[in-house]
């Protein structure tokens, strides 16, 4: 991605949602060659504030995960704040159960975690610790420093192993996810963007009338163009009840295409907005 990887090489500081050691950035450092300064942020909105603000040039937020489904408040926010996908990262998500060193399962009343993880680990929770309290945290790795920082010997955090080596955690057990295949898909966000040459994805938001064929009409006219739909999302309007902006992820061989069809569909959208136009991130499937 020599294109992006450029314009970014001067940028050290990146946002977060979370601490070091969570999922956010693992993606961050998966996605940067450079060594980069990590902008610790306790909440999507802070993220978004601080690049609004020009205190740092580049965030990475999660946008959708395998099991847990789509961040819709992150798909408002990235329109909300007028902000530019400039790339994606998948990463496969591995969570694990941690505890201080001589902690044993048999000790654990209390499980702390992000919510979305917890969710992703609903079916091993349910069947191995059906009575024990979820406290869900901003972070899983905020959780995992809080049973270190606190000393919580009955007590364990589910997160990364990342976590579990800064917080000097045991592993007690790994997979926990219910399905293996278990990817969330990051993006790589600026206040602005430059041309990418190399670019073979999109991100577009629109809205469409309340007429009979609306939605069907702009699907249609990007399969006419050999245009590939890889995702589609609809995110209610605030304050517009049974209103929705849709949002999509398009893919492309041949650039011309893109740019015809993307030229036909404005006769039957209104708020177009291109999102980003970037490389499409590579998904390597694990069956393991």
């Amino acid at each position: 991605m020599p294109g992006i990887l450029t314009f970014i090489k001067k940028m050290k500081k990146i946002a977060i949602q979370g601490i070091a050691g969570s999922f956010h950035e693992d993606a961050a450092r998966g996605f940067f060659e450079d060594e980069i300064e990590v902008v610790e942020c306790k909440s999507f909105t802070s993220v978004c504030n601080l690049i609004d603000s020009d205190q740092v040039s580049i965030a990475v937020m999660a946008i959708e995960n395998s099991i847990a489904g789509s961040l819709l408040q992150n798909y408002a926010l990235i329109r909300d704040y007028h902000l530019k996908v400039i790339g994606e990262i998948y990463i496969h998500i591995q969570m694990k159960l941690m505890a201080n060193p001589g902690v044993t399962k048999a000790d654990i009343k209390t499980i702390y975690s992000h919510p979305i993880a917890i969710k992703q680990c609903a079916e091993y929770l349910e069947k191995n610790f059906p009575e024990v309290r979820l406290i869900e945290n901003q972070d899983t790795a905020a959780s995992g420093k809080l049973v270190h920082e606190e000393l919580l010997m009955d007590s364990a955090a589910i997160g990364n192993q990342r976590t579990a080596d800064l917080y000097e955690l045991e592993v007690l057990e790994t997979g926990l996810e219910t399905n293996n295949k278990n990817y969330t898909r990051f993006l790589i966000l600026s206040k602005h963007a430059k041309p990418n040459e190399l670019a073979n994805k999109a991100s577009l938001c629109f809205e469409v009338g309340h007429y009979y064929g609306a939605l069907a009409n702009v699907l249609n006219t990007f399969a006419e163009n050999k245009i590939n739909l890889t995702k589609i999302q609809s995110v209610p309007i605030i304050g517009k009840p049974n209103e929705y902006t849709f949002h999509i992820d398009v893919e492309w061989d041949s650039l011309n295409n893109y740019e015809k069809a993307l030229h036909a569909i404005l006769k039957n959208v209104s708020s177009l907005s291109v999102l980003g136009e970037y490389v499409r991130g590579e998904l390597a499937i694990h069956n393991q």
